[in-house]
Parts: C-alpha cells; structure tokens; sequence
C-alpha cells in the first residue's frame, strides 16, 4: 500500500529512530487522539524494510511503555509490503496532554513541535473540563454493579472487529484499559454500558393518530446501552408494517422502515443524548411517522446537512460511550451516523426528516400508506446486535393486518404457474400437508384450476382474490 507522512502518520527508517518515533507517537495523540508510526519506510514513502524478530518488538513495545505518560497500549505488528518486513504501531488515547520523555509535543503537518508553557496550560485546561462531563464523572457504584457477561461479549466483538488488541481476563483490568474506572468506582460511562444500576429510560408508545392524543400502546424500557438498543429496535419491528415480496421459489420480508436505518438512529439517540437531562429518549409510532427523540443539543453553529454532506467533524457529547460502541463496530465511524441514515432512506425510497428542537434531536421517518392485503409479519425478527439472544422472535400482528394464506399462494401461482407444492411450501415456510390443505380448499370454491397432465400442466387462477 502506498505510504505518505501526514499528521497522523509518521514513517521512519528503521528503529535507530525509535526516539524520534515515540515523540511522534505523543505529538499525535495530543492533535488527533489516533495515529500510525511505521519503521522501515522513508519519509517520501519509499519501503526499504528492515529486520526484524520477536525482540525487535518487544523491545518497541517496551520502549514506549517506559517513555510515554500516560500509559497507551498500541497495536505493534509487523507486516510484509513489496517483499520487505517492516512494523506497524497502531495507537490511540483520551487522556490528554501525553508526553514523551518528560516533554510534550503537538502535531504540527507533519512534523512534531514541543509545546509552549501556554499551550500546555490550555491543554490541561480542556482536559479537566472534559472530565466534568456527565459519563466522566465517578459513579457511586464498584465492580460488583457490573455484568461480567457483557463485558466479556464486548471484548470478543471489539476483537473480532480489531478494535481492541487484548484479551478478557477480568472486569476489572479490561474497565482500567477502556478508561472506565476511577479509584474503584464505575465511570458513570461504565455504569451505562455495563450495569443496571444507571438512570436511562426509553419510552415507546403507538399512537391511534398522527398526534399524541390517544395511544395504543405505551412501554418504558430500562437497562444497559446494550440492552436498551435491542429493545427498542424489537419494539419498533414488531410495531411497523411489513410486506412480502415473492420470487419464484423464497419471500422476501421488506419492512417499511430499513431496519439498518432504525438502529442507526437508536444508536445515535443513545449515544448522543445528554445523560444530565432528567428527559428519557423517547420512541413515537405514528400513523404516517416513526419518530426516535433524545434529549441533548445538537453541536452549535452546525446543521444535519453539514454531516449528512461530511462536511462536519465529529463532534461528541459522550467521547467514553461513543468509543465504546465505535470499538464493537456498533458506530462504524466518527460522524457519519446521519449520513449512514440518509444514504439507507434514499436506497429505500423512505423520506426522512432530521429535526433539531429546543430540547433535543430528532429523526424521523415517514411511513407510506400500505393495504391491508399488503402487509404481512417477518417470519423470524432479523438479528439484533449486542448481545442478541440466538432466540428468533416474530413480532406480534393482528389477523386483521396479515394476509392469507389463501391469498399469498394465488399470488404465487400468478407469478409461477408452474410453480409445485413443495415450492409452495419452501417459500411460504409451510409444511406440504398445510399446502395440500389450502390447495384442497381454493380449488374446492373454485379460485384455482390445475390444467393439463399431473406432470406437464400448470396452475390457473380463476378468481380474483376473496374471502376464501
């Protein structure tokens, strides 16, 4: 791959210039908070590899360790590019200012500038006011408040995602790695991804209109971040519509609303809410909307255009949250939630609507009107993401909103004529002696024929679709 300084990216000869590496390592973190040292690339990019062997790393590793405050814990690989060896480190940290070899430095392009007293100061300054946010600040709760369970299902997808370069050994030395732990006391971050023991509350309701007068059905959800996503996300594909598109020989559920968007729009709504606010996120089931609400201010002096055309930078309400899920790959990258939505809703044909109000953010889908001969339920709930039971549910669905058997074969035979009784039952996911059954039934009222021999005939039907 082709390599190019940048200012987060330095490339260095070989290890004779770990020094230099390292305070390079420091000047990044205190810009960007992320970057990549490489050695045995030259500064234009050209590969001249080096050797190396398990001491080699050790020994960058080490070195590292011993000579930048505070501690980091970088990926340090070595990689093989046009036949020559050279290492990768991989590094990222909150916990500004860093230093390297008692100075601190700052990015500048792409070379390293030692930082004036003042800027140093300034420095400080921002790194102790962002410790007065909400999900930073000591809870009142131990480890004994934490699900060790999801703790160790977070480490796995932060591996299998390579986005965490250790293992699970326990809740305690995983929590300090994630910065998540004070003196013994949960991170009130901590407390909101890995406990019970957390003030968050969704509430869900449908409503009869397109205002909130009336309401059919009305939940509050309490838990984890985690647990708090999959509920909402079950809720919202039990509560909207779904249609059933055929092919000659499978059926495709299609919701109304694409289920990635949904859960993009939860996440964000969980992610980017503001936990000081007494207000719960909020789910609305509307006649002709579906709306996703969180308290919290949308980032001043910014529109939803500006990320949904990237012309935004991150700006983050809870850095330890949203660290957390961009490690799992539940945020796939820094400011593109809204974009992500956008691009799904306009694949989709489903208008969407983003909505800053005075006390919080909204998003927001408009659903199409669909008939009742339309709509249908999935046969098994598309699968949640962390922590998601292996457990298929099917959301509920009246009688009155599902279509029948009846009629989804006669729809079958429209589409195939030809098509068979095992067929049938494959696509409708029916037994063959339910098949046999419904056939029995049409042809006995006379809405489909079969013509011809029992081997080269094919179906017919004769009635438009009824009370069968």
């Amino acid at each position: 791959m082709p390599f190019s300084e940048s200012e987060t990216i330095e490339l260095k000869k070989s290890t004779t210039q770990l020094k230099e590496g390292i305070i390079s390592i420091a000047a990044i973190l205190n810009k960007h908070e992320v970057g990549k040292v490489y050695f045995g690339v030259k500064d234009d990019g050209t590969i001249i590899g080096m050797d190396i062997n398990e001491k080699t790393i050790r020994d960058v590793s080490q070195t590292i360790a011993d000579n930048i405050e505070p501690k980091i814990y970088p990926t340090i690989i070595k990689l093989e590019e046009e036949g020559k060896e050279i290492i990768e480190i991989v590094f990222e940290g909150r916990e500004r200012p860093y230093f390297a070899y008692g100075r601190a430095y700052m990015r500048v392009g792409d070379e390293d500038r030692q930082l004036s007293a003042r800027e140093l100061e300034q420095l400080i300054l921002k790194k102790n006011a962002d410790k007065l946010r909400w999900e930073s600040q000591p809870s009142i709760y131990g480890l004994d408040e934490v699900d060790e369970h999801l703790v160790v299902e977070f480490v796995r997808k932060a591996n299998e995602a390579g986005r965490i370069d250790f293992k699970y050994k326990n809740v305690k030395e995983t929590l300090t790695k994630l910065g998540l732990l004070e003196k013994g006391k949960l991170l009130r971050a901590a407390q909101v991804l890995f406990s019970d023991k957390n003030p968050i509350r969704v509430q869900a309701a449908v409503f009869a209109g397109i205002d909130k007068l009336t309401f059919l059905d009305i939940r509050q959800f309490e838990g984890n971040l985690f647990e708090l996503l999959e509920k909402s996300e079950k809720y919202l594909i039990e509560k909207m519509n779904w249609r059933v598109k055929f092919g000659k020989l499978e059926r495709e559920e299609i919701p109304e609303v694409p289920i990635k968007a949904i859960r993009e729009a939860l996440i964000n709504s969980l992610c980017h809410r503001d936990y000081s606010a007494p207000e719960g996120n909020q789910i609305a089931v509307f006649k002709n909307r579906i709306e996703i609400y969180n308290p919290g201010k949308f980032p001043e002096g910014l529109t939803p255009e500006d990320f949904i055309n990237d012309q935004a930078a991150s700006v983050l309400t809870n850095p330890l949250i949203a660290e957390a899920l961009f490690r799992t790959k539940d945020i796939e990258r820094w400011a593109s939630g809204l974009r992500r939505i956008n691009d799904e809703c306009k694949a989709n044909d489903v208008q969407v609507e983003f909505i800053i109000k005075k006390t919080g953010f909204a998003v927001v889908f408009y659903r199409k009107e669909m008939s009742e001969t339309e709509i249908t339920k999935p046969v098994s709930t598309p699968p949640g993401g962390f922590g998601e039971s292996s457990e298929k549910t099917t959301p509920k669905t009246t009688p009155k909103t599902t279509p029948k058997t009846k009629d989804l074969i006669m729809d079958l035979i429209r589409q195939n004529p030809e098509i068979t009784k095992e067929e049938l039952a494959k696509s409708l996911n029916l037994t063959s002696d339910g098949i046999k059954y419904n056939i029995r039934k049409l042809k006995k009222k006379g809405f489909v024929q079969w013509v011809g021999s029992s081997k080269g005939g094919h179906w017919e039907v004769v009635k438009s679709r009824g009370v069968v």
